[in-house]
């Protein structure tokens, strides 16, 4: 499974996230918090991929965004959902990248899983 993590900012577009995703390839479902997932389903929607809503906190992360970690319990929600959507054993494949709009994504790769 190759899960791509993403959190964003209320004002991020359609255009934003979607072009964020680009580069990470081909993506078997998305992830972000579950206060974000309708926004992310109706961004997304013209990809047809699964939009996972994941709890965050308690998940660690190489990156580490003191904002971030005082709001959500970790240090970065994209790499944080990434992993909790490919599951046990996932590993980062992409670590979080900023992105124009307020957009950040990551990509986690679930165990066995190759690049």
């Amino acid at each position: 499974m190759r899960a791509a993590g993403v959190g964003f900012r209320a004002a991020a577009t359609a255009e934003e996230i979607t072009a964020a995703l680009a580069p990470l390839g081909r993506l078997d479902a998305l992830a972000t918090l579950p206060a974000k997932a309708a926004a992310l389903r109706a961004a997304v929607a013209p990809l047809g991929l699964p939009v996972r809503a994941v709890e965050v906190a308690g998940v660690p992360t190489p990156t580490r965004a003191p904002r971030i970690l005082a709001a959500h319990g970790t240090g970065s929600v994209a790499e944080a959902a990434a992993l909790v959507a490919a599951g046990p054993g996932a590993r980062l494949a992409v670590p979080r990248r900023i992105c124009p709009g307020g957009v950040t994504v990551a990509l986690a790769l679930s165990e066995g899983e190759t690049e």
